[in-house]
């Protein structure tokens, strides 16, 4: 028996079907062919929170960049790295709602010629062992010359402590936390990221980058320690191949279904521009050892920021409420350059889940 059908609503849910997944998979190609993503994590972007170039003593005349966030009592702590008149430092803001920052100036200062933080003390990353807060942060003695001084290879990690995240912060000089390696994935980078307490020892995803052929890849590796004053334990092999180019990390466990995510920024690259901070992607695993490079989704990029439609930095994560915030820096408009930098707020929906590809 012939049965017959609305063809009009069939049409239009057919186009529906193909609208939803090509929503899902505005794929960008890049031209010497390094991976990409086809997913995406919602995410809605509320803009600029904390402008750059106002910082006390001039931190960050040109520029604010790389936001860490942290959170105690009611008060949320965020470093940033300044880039002002000596260099780029790691300076300080507070707020009550991550919208309205008070700068409140410079946490580091910079290493004399012989120390390894000579030209940069930057990018700091805490975590809290009794009373006391342990700081691992980038240092480098090469940066490009005046007034900008961008941070140069090595980049080195380096550590700090104080009873309290205002500070003040005393330098540990004896302390080397992730020496680079000769003939390894972090010959040039070893710098630090996100660190986590698990299964009694802390776990640290930093960055790692080395040449190969003069073409610089990037990856994030795994460090652990059960000790934050001594040297960590490099794994031999990164979670991420070293062509996947990303650098930088926050790491969120959302409890309702027992998963990790691993937020981090990817260095894309244009014909005209060269290489630059394309896009803040996020990966998830249930087992924090173990990653699969093809469980990733863009977050956020220039289709979907209000404000930033050119470079967008390294991402922080932290929850609010029923919400998780992702602070991040990026140029105003199409600036892929490194410098006039932000900082911006952007929200994603709690309990955070799993991008899947929507089919018919």
């Amino acid at each position: 028996m012939i049965k017959f059908v609305n063809i009009t609503a069939c049409i239009a849910a057919i186009l529906s079907t193909i609208i939803c997944v090509d929503s899902q998979a505005q794929q960008v190609y890049y031209n010497d062919g390094r991976p990409s993503a086809s997913l995406r994590m919602p995410c809605k972007d509320e803009g600029i929170v904390m402008q750059y170039g106002d910082g006390k003593d001039s931190c960050d005349t040109y520029g604010a960049r790389e936001a860490v966030v942290n959170k105690e009592g009611d008060t949320y702590y965020l470093f940033y790295d300044g880039a002002g008149k000596d260099g780029w430092i790691s300076c300080l803001a507070e707020s009550k709602d991550l919208r309205k920052w008070t700068k409140k100036g410079t946490v580091l200062s910079l290493g004399d010629a012989a120390r390894n933080d000579y030209k940069s003390a930057s990018s700091p990353w805490v975590i809290k062992e009794g009373n006391e807060w342990h700081m691992f942060y980038i240092g480098t003695p090469n940066t490009t010359p005046p007034p900008y001084r961008i941070p140069a290879f090595p980049y080195l990690t380096m550590k700090a402590k104080s009873n309290s995240l205002r500070g003040p912060w005393i330098k540990q000089y004896d302390v080397t936390p992730l020496p680079p390696k000769e003939n390894s994935y972090y010959t040039v980078t070893s710098s630090p990221g996100f660190i986590v307490r698990h299964n009694n020892e802390y776990i640290m995803f930093f960055s790692a980058a080395t040449h190969d052929n003069n073409i610089t890849k990037r990856t994030l590796g795994i460090a652990r320690t059960k000790d934050l004053n001594s040297s960590w334990k490099i794994n031999d092999q990164p979670i991420f191949p070293l062509d996947e180019q990303i650098e930088n990390s926050s790491v969120y466990y959302e409890p309702a279904n027992k998963t990790w995510f691993l937020f981090t920024n990817h260095i894309g690259i244009d014909e005209k521009y060269g290489e630059y901070t394309d896009a803040i992607w996020v990966y998830w695993s249930k087992d924090i050892y173990n990653w699969n490079r093809d469980n990733k989704a863009v977050v956020l990029d220039s289709s979907n920021s209000v404000w930033a439609k050119g470079a967008i930095g390294m991402p922080a994560v932290i929850k609010a409420g029923n919400k998780l915030a992702l602070l991040y820096d990026a140029g105003e408009g199409e600036d892929f350059g490194h410098m006039f930098r932000s900082i911006g707020l952007a929200w994603m929906n709690l309990p955070l889940k799993v991008p899947v590809r929507k089919s018919k």
